[in-house]
């Protein structure tokens, strides 16, 4: 299938393991699934209100592996914006991010337009291993946004993907197709150049 010009491409980023497919799941499809397999790359694709008119929303899930550099760095040079994923019980998980973080920068140059958000998954966990200080400190160095997930409760899933089309300022977009124009109302109270998830 070609991909289409207007459709807007987020990428998933994260260890084996850490829940990048559980995410992408639970937000696109409502399901969560207990066994873990691993992912080489799967594309999901749902359809969004952008610019007035409709695009579709991309989403990229990556192997958690690192034995396919070159898949890595096509997925960040056509990305427009980026979910790097790591579990609350694993340190490793979000240090193994740094370098992906890099990556990203250097192909994309600079990150100060490009929504990226630093997601701490299985948040429902009790062995937590990353405090939710520090992983906040990490996203504020990165220059990025930061929120505490869990697949498997649905805990913050759609407020995930809601953040990340708001943190996009090129186009206005939202999650909402159902036909029916925002009043005016709804209109005033959207501040321009936001999306909005509904």
């Amino acid at each position: 299938m070609p991909e289409q010009s207007n459709d807007y491409r987020v990428v998933v980023f994260g260890a084996g393991g850490v829940g990048k497919s559980s995410l992408v799941l639970r937000f696109v499809k409502g399901t969560f699934r207990d066994t873990y397999i691993p992912t080489i790359e799967d594309t999901y694709r749902q359809v969004i209100s952008c610019d007035k008119s409709v695009c579709t929303l991309q989403i990229t899930d990556t192997t958690g592996s690192h034995q396919f550099p070159a898949m890595q760095r096509l997925s960040i040079s056509k990305g427009h914006a980026f979910i790097l994923v790591y579990s609350i019980t694993s340190k490793q998980s979000l240090e193994e991010l740094g370098p992906i973080y890099k990556l990203i920068v250097q192909i994309k140059g600079s990150v100060e337009d490009i929504p990226v958000m630093l997601v701490g998954n299985k948040c429902d966990e009790t062995q937590r291993e990353v405090d939710t200080r520090e992983a906040q400190a990490v996203a504020q160095e990165w220059k990025c946004a930061f929120m505490e997930t869990s697949a498997k409760m649905n805990y913050n899933v759609k407020e995930l993907f809601q953040e990340l089309l708001t943190l996009e300022t090129r186009r206005n977009m939202s999650l909402n197709i159902d036909g029916k124009r925002a009043s005016k109302q709804k209109r005033t109270d959207r501040v321009k150049g936001k999306c909005v998830l509904m």
